[in-house]
């Protein structure tokens, strides 16, 4: 891809990140993403994901939310339920995510997350029934809503992609 066209890819999978140095890499994909992108790279067990790159943040910040990158995003999503045989808002297969936020240089304990999105009532009664432990279901809900509202500082809405979008926001 020529470097011109790097940063116009609204998303970039773990396991497919633009062929750059590690300090390219960091300024595209955050110090996270790029981490992310290098442990992939070496084999070892990082869960399939995809990340934002900076400069479409900063796209965001400065012009709005654009609807290419709903697009984009519900493209990643579908990856993932395709990649991991688990569905979004489905209780016999859930799909669950963690949005965080990352930076170029990483600052500990600076990062905003949002956990287990995707979760729902439906969802925390079955993950407590497989199991068999229904305050393990109980808690990865209470973390979500919890994470949530300390990041979206917002009514969580009740469609798991509405869900990711506004913790992506």
């Amino acid at each position: 891809m020529p470097d011109g066209d790097r940063t116009t890819t609204l998303i970039h999978p773990f396991d497919a990140p633009p062929d750059l140095a590690p300090d390219a890499l960091a300024a595209l994909l955050g110090g996270k993403g790029a981490g992310l992108a290098r442990m992939t790279a070496l084999g070892l067990p990082v869960p399939p994901g995809f990340t934002i790159p900076t400069s479409v943040c900063n796209r965001v910040l400065d012009e709005g939310w654009f609807p290419e990158l709903d697009d984009a995003i519900a493209a990643g999503l579908a990856d993932l339920e395709a990649r991991l045989d688990r569905r979004l808002g489905d209780p016999d297969r859930p799909l669950l995510v963690s949005v965080r936020s990352g930076a170029p240089v990483s600052m500990p304990g600076m990062m905003d997350t949002v956990l287990n999105a995707g979760m729902s009532d439906a969802v925390a009664t079955a993950l407590g029934q497989r199991a068999d432990d229904p305050d393990f279901g109980a808690d990865t809900h209470r973390r979500f809503r919890e994470s949530y509202a300390a990041v979206v500082s917002d009514t969580i809405p009740d469609d798991p992609v509405d869900q990711i979008r506004e913790a992506v926001k």
